[in-house]
């Protein structure tokens, strides 16, 4: 559960590390195109993935398509963090799964049964009440499609890795890998336009944040794959610890440490979403028996 445990902690401290951003002037992309390269680094030095491997046959319209939607979604991350909160955003981050778990239901005609059902229904309910405000807040009403834009964002960016999960062709170490390298690019290419275009300066500040960021992005990737190979007769206890964990983490660490306002609302849909994972689970467990 150790590696479990440091996972939660390094996705729930990427979103405090977006929540400071703002407060210390951070220019988020350039600190998010830093992040790609020091991820890409580490997997270098950690997998040595042997880029050769890669040709025509493999999933290159999953691999660009990632390369595009990752730096964009970790702006509409950083964005719904200034906006919303941490403990909208990482329930919205978290139930996303629902997303790709329609579309296994869908693209690759996979079974439900009852606990699926009922998580998923409970699921969109979760996020209908963790975005609602109350009526007299309508001067921020704009602000709650942030998490919601998280919500699609992730949602899509796991159906196309497991598309790359699915490829026979290439090891699935070296295709993220490659995936950090070419989002690197990506996000170097709008950072010059914003350079160009706003002549925004590059702070060593940006870059330094970049750094720390990219090794806890890395980190939440590293040891949860790391719990997953040592508990790989038990994927629900990863995958529900994981889950529960940022939620529960992200709430407590945006409602003590940023006093974050939630109505009552919110407090439904974040019990909803808690149950949701558990269904969710418990839904696995009764598959695999």
């Amino acid at each position: 559960m150790l590696y479990i445990l440091l996972s939660v902690i390094c996705s729930v401290t990427v979103s405090v590390l977006l929540k400071l951003a703002k407060r210390y002037e951070i220019n988020i992309l350039q600190a998010i195109t830093t992040n790609y390269i020091v991820a890409a680094a580490f997997s270098f030095l950690l997998y040595q993935p042997d880029l050769a491997q890669v040709g025509a046959q493999s999933p290159w319209w999953a691999f660009i398509s990632l390369a595009l939607l990752l730096p964009s979604v970790f702006l509409i991350l950083g964005a719904s963090v200034k906006q919303a909160g941490i403990v909208k955003t990482d329930i919205a981050q978290r139930l996303s799964l629902f997303i790709s778990i329609v579309a296994a239901w869908l693209l690759f005609k996979e079974t439900f049964n009852n606990y699926k059902i009922i998580g998923l229904i409970l699921g969109f309910v979760a996020i209908f009440f963790v975005l609602r405000k109350p009526q007299q807040q309508t001067s921020e009403r704009n602000q709650s499609l942030a998490p919601l834009f998280v919500f699609l964002g992730f949602g899509i960016i796991d159906i196309l890795f497991k598309q790359v999960a699915l490829s026979k062709e290439v090891p699935y170490t070296t295709s993220l890998t490659l995936i950090f390298i070419l989002s690197f690019i990506v996000a170097v290419i709008i950072s010059a336009v914003q350079v160009i275009a706003k002549k925004e300066q590059v702070r060593v500040k940006n870059i330094l944040c970049g750094i720390i960021l990219g090794f806890f992005n890395f980190g939440n990737i590293l040891f949860y794959m790391k719990a997953h190979k040592l508990l790989h007769d038990n994927p629900s206890t990863v995958f529900a610890a994981m889950n529960l964990g940022v939620i529960i983490i992200g709430s407590l660490t945006g409602i003590i440490i940023f006093k974050e306002r939630l109505n009552r609302y919110n407090y439904v849909g974040i019990i909803l979403a808690i149950i949701a994972v558990i269904c969710i689970t418990l839904s696995q467990i009764y598959a695999a028996k």
